[in-house]
């Protein structure tokens, strides 16, 4: 008995770790929530990916749900283990005496009053504990992955904010040098004008086109503080917070980046979909086990200790002191209930494989496509890359022209709203290389 109270003790105290460490985790993202935001950040593309995974809610949410995955495995395994409990009673006759009648005759027996103290340790095995344990384990690893995927897809929307920052500080960069050449050149067409060499008509326009290009530049200045904005919520950081980022443009649309993603091959094994199905068909096989069990023994052994104290003179001690209990219980007939969840679980399972290589086929399919996305917008945005240097030359030249009068103010208008259809478009495939990028790169689950 001693030394079935003593394991039940130490495996209660091996549990308060885990006790603990759900305590931690609670204590430390009250502490974390508590730290006041700082009012400027400078961060480069890892140092905002970072911050934003260690402030993000969704993301502890997601850790806390593997913890409660642990503790849920262990209540399974601590069901099929020792329990001790302990139990004291009381009871008070209040002075009745038990009359016997015999054929010596009759005689009372007193009632005295009674205490009882008792220790009941228990142990009960069977088949659906121990695969429902080993079901425990299997979650605890979609857990995981679900973890894994929710980083990998908030460090992608990272990307996407990050560069889209820079794109529209790039695209101001090019607007603000396309307004300082039409504004000087607006005003000397202004002098020109007062001299009465040219028509007020020619100034007008031009002046038009300053203030289209100063239209598109706040519009750009207002894109700019919506991507900064979306950085802030990716962050969990208030909207005041002043944002610097460190990386240049150029560095995300290089050819060595998308020549590596297209270098690499695909291994499915390191999908993350792909492995979320694959542990999803193994839970749908340990389910088909577990409803085969049903049908399987139940092992159960008890130890009752229990010792009476009477107060009194008298009383009969019926009970005995020490009680061992074994007992082993086998299911016969169900009504073929067993039998259905049994078929149940079977057909969940054929169901699961069937997805799994449903999407085993797509996820392959699904790569060349990424791999033809990234290809065609890399290709995209080396010809606007070429055409925003063709047309800012253009409009440069055509400037120079009609300075000195070679060049018509058509020729004027029409230069300068192809250099603004070609920053815009420049813009648009950036952003594009950008995402095609993300997007193989998630799928390749790369780090």
């Amino acid at each position: 008995m001693k030394k079935k109270f003593v394991l039940t003790l130490l495996m209660a105290v091996a549990a308060l770790p885990l006790l603990r460490a759900g305590d931690h985790v609670m204590q430390a993202t009250r502490r974390q929530e508590a730290k006041e935001a700082p009012a400027a950040l400078t961060l480069s593309l890892r140092e905002a990916q970072d911050y934003a995974v260690a402030g993000n809610r969704s993301l502890k949410n997601a850790s806390l749900a593997v913890q409660e995955a642990y503790a849920q495995r262990w209540q399974t395994i601590a069901a099929m283990l020792p329990s001790v409990d302990g139990s004291y009673s009381y009871s008070n006759y209040c002075g009745y005496s038990a009359e016997m009648s015999t054929a010596m005759g009759a005689f009372k027996i007193d009632m005295p009053n009674v205490g009882a103290l008792g220790l009941t340790a228990s142990v009960g095995i069977n088949g659906q504990g121990i695969v429902g344990a080993l079901l425990n384990n299997i979650a605890i690893d979609m857990k995981k992955i679900s973890l894994e995927q929710s980083e990998t897809e908030l460090r992608s929307s990272v990307v996407t904010s990050y560069v889209s920052v820079l794109v529209m500080q790039s695209m101001k960069q090019l607007l603000d040098s396309s307004l300082n050449n039409i504004e000087g050149l607006a005003a000397i067409t202004q002098k020109t004008v007062d001299a009465g060499a040219a028509e007020q008509t020619t100034a007008d326009q031009i002046k038009v086109r300053v203030n289209t290009i100063r239209n598109n530049i706040n519009s750009t200045l207002r894109n700019t503080e919506l991507a900064l904005n979306s950085l802030r919520v990716l962050l969990a950081v208030p909207a005041g917070t002043e944002l610097t980022l460190t990386e240049r443009l150029e560095d995300f649309l290089s050819a060595e980046v998308v020549l590596n993603l297209l270098g690499e091959e695909f291994n499915i094994n390191n999908n993350l979909d792909y492995q979320l199905l694959k542990k999803s068909t193994e839970l749908a096989e340990k389910n088909v086990h577990m409803a085969a069990w049903a049908y399987g023994p139940t092992l159960t052994a008890a130890y009752n200790f229990t010792n009476q104290q009477y107060y009194g003179e008298g009383g009969m001690r019926m009970t005995p002191p020490n009680l061992v209990q074994l007992t082993i219980r086998m299911p016969l007939w169900s009504s073929g209930k067993r039998a259905a969840g049994v078929v149940e679980k079977k057909i969940a399972l054929e169901e699961a494989r069937n997805t799994l290589a449903e999407t085993t086929d797509n996820l392959g399919i699904l790569y060349q496509q990424l791999r033809f996305n990234l290809q065609n917008a890399y290709e995209t945005y080396l010809n606007e890359n070429e055409n925003i240097g063709v047309t800012q030359r253009v409009f440069q030249s055509t400037t120079n022209k009609f300075q000195w009068g070679a060049a018509s103010n058509l020729e004027l208008t029409n230069a300068s709203n192809d250099l603004i259809s070609a920053q815009s478009t420049y813009v648009q495939a950036v952003l594009a290389l950008v995402n095609a990028e993300v997007e193989l790169s998630q799928f390749l689950n790369n780090k």
